[in-house]
């Protein structure tokens, strides 16, 4: 299938690319349909992609690229909800908040989104009784 994307232009996508998250992402509810898509050659940042409207992409990385403590549990229900049977099966991203001056750049620890990568199910979370943020810095600083 042919879709127009907000970083590639127009592109084929195989359907067993597609990403569906059957209650949407949160604030794009009506939004079921994505693709990852990588978005430079080492593929740490991925444009996730909705295949309905081109102008509506989210910049995703795995963050445990960045941040090697993150930890934390996924709920039964999620599981369930996304059929997860084996831990192989999850990729976990976060979305970014792409600044400007990119080393300023955050990324949103707190609802990180599960990707069931057997059957392409998705499923923004929130996480509770956590000290993550939506805006973390992706970049330490160096100290002066």
């Amino acid at each position: 299938m042919t879709i127009e994307t907000k970083y590639h232009g127009k592109i084929d996508v195989d359907q067993h690319q597609i990403i569906t998250f059957a209650q949407g992402i949160p604030g794009f509810e009506e939004e079921k349909s994505f693709v990852l898509l990588s978005l430079n050659e080492d593929a740490v940042f991925y444009a996730l992609q909705s295949t309905e409207s081109a102008g509506l992409a989210f910049i995703v990385v795995n963050p445990f690229h960045f941040v090697k403590d993150y930890d934390f549990t996924i709920d039964e229900s999620y599981l369930a909800q996304l059929d997860i049977k084996e831990e192989k099966e999850v990729e976990v991203y976060s979305i970014l908040t792409v600044k400007e001056n990119f080393e300023d750049t955050t990324a949103n620890l707190q609802a990180p989104i599960i990707l069931n990568t057997r059957n392409k199910q998705g499923k923004q979370i929130i996480l509770t009784n956590t000290n993550y943020q939506t805006r973390h810095p992706l970049f330490k600083k160096n100290a002066k």
